[in-house]
């Protein structure tokens, strides 16, 4: 079935098509609840969300309790969990995309990848020639956290500059901590790392108490060709809407590439993960085939793996366990080096989801669910002290690393069926 969407791509004609890509926890979904915000009631839409692990948070939540108003809106939103689509392979996002286009028939497309993506890959991927004549590929849309910026773990992070050399436009969220010069080295910093690309700077930062001043030109430095918008919350929106319809330079670029050496725009990319087993919690087996397929069927299960210098892992638990929801964040708030957890749980205080990332802690009551689901991320080697010695950063970054990657992850699951009431 497959190989009939990618000999046939033709049925489907010029689909406007928009990545929303950013490092991990930049500010993503806000973006695109923005995006969504301004679609014409007439029009269908569709998201594409490419989540970091193998369980599917939001995807799950979206069946459960967002169906039937999003079918109301028009917007169809399906996920791609189990790692990067940029880097697994190109089958899971030919697959995707060619069921989002062929069920709902969608004037526009969204691709949401997850913050561990490179986007390179996935540029490559949407360049090849099948692709062509269905998706019309629209500005790359990258969103960049202030806050993360300031800190050199992030700034320095290859991860984290890669979504800035493959942006045609910049959204700069979460700055109001930054002054003035700050400001203009960070963009002196994009600048010299992707020269043309747009930079907009977020109206919600714009129309804070402490950032109720228009941002003028005194803020910041831009080249000659592509000034940095300064805006106002009415136009912010619109000026956000515009780049929806916006050429892509970095994926003409490629797509030239892509035209002139077919070949290498149809490499199939290999997968960046180190993966390990997925195992149910109380599983002794040494059968990696075995476990997986128990995993999908019996719960309680875990699995974890590494993608670049990042740890997954993320764990499923019967609705019928009920986890102290103070204990539970307390343990999760205490795992070494987290960046981002997400997850769905039956607490002591009800179903609740959890959104954590370093800058926000956001936890809401939700509808019950089928089953309680967690995820986490930690990176490896993040707690070197960059004030030290060439020597001691070298010995520094090998021990943060050794003690990531031993972590005892039987340990985590006996520590968190501890919680359960």
């Amino acid at each position: 079935m497959m190989s009939l969407f990618v000999k046939n791509p033709i049925i489907f004609q010029n689909i406007p098509c928009t990545l929303v890509t950013g490092f991990l926890g930049a500010g993503k979904t806000t973006v695109i609840n923005q995006l969504l915000a301004t679609k014409p009631d007439d029009e269908r839409w569709a998201l594409l969300i490419n989540e970091f692990g193998r369980i599917g948070i939001d995807g799950a939540l979206l069946a459960r309790s967002q169906d039937n108003e999003l079918e109301q809106k028009n917007i169809a939103i399906r996920e791609v969990s189990g790692g990067c689509i940029c880097c697994t392979s190109q089958l899971p996002l030919q697959i995707a995309i060619s069921r989002l286009l062929s069920e709902h028939h969608p004037q526009r497309l969204l691709i949401e990848p997850t913050g561990l993506a490179h986007p390179r890959e996935l540029i490559l991927q949407l360049s090849a020639p099948h692709w062509q004549t269905a998706l019309k590929m629209n500005a790359v849309i990258t969103v960049l956290s202030g806050e993360q910026w300031q800190q050199i773990k992030y700034r320095d992070h290859d991860g984290f500059q890669a979504h800035v050399r493959d942006a045609d436009v910049l959204i700069i969220n979460r700055y109001t901590q930054l002054d003035t010069s700050e400001k203009q080295t960070l963009v002196e910093w994009i600048t010299t790392l992707n020269s043309q690309v747009k930079i907009i700077w977020a109206a919600s930062e714009l129309m804070a108490p402490e950032a109720s001043e228009a941002i003028d030109s005194s803020d910041v430095h831009s080249s000659d060709t592509h000034s940095s918008d300064s805006l106002v919350a009415g136009t912010y929106s619109t000026t956000l809407n515009d780049q929806l319809n916006q050429p892509s330079s970095i994926i003409s670029k490629q797509r030239k590439v892509s035209i002139s050496n077919p070949t290498k725009s149809m490499i199939g990319l290999q997968s960046q993960a180190n993966s390990l087993a997925t195992v149910p919690l109380s599983s002794s087996s040494t059968d990696e085939t075995e476990a997986q397929a128990s995993a999908n069927s019996d719960l309680p299960y875990r699995y974890h793996e590494e993608q670049q210098d990042f740890q997954l892992a993320g764990w499923r638990l019967p609705a019928h366990y009920i986890l102290n929801a103070d204990d539970l964040q307390d343990w999760l708030l205490a795992l070494p080096n987290w960046q981002r957890i997400k997850g769905v749980v039956h607490t002591s205080d009800g179903w609740v989801q959890i959104n954590f990332n370093p800058g926000s802690l956001t936890t809401r009551t939700i509808d019950p669910q089928t089953d309680s689901r967690l995820e986490i991320i930690l990176q490896l080697g993040n707690t070197v002290d960059t004030n030290a010695a060439d020597t001691d950063i070298e010995e520094t970054e090998s021990d943060a690393k050794a003690s990531s990657v031993l972590i005892d992850w039987e340990e985590c699951d006996r520590e968190l069926m501890a919680l359960v009431i």
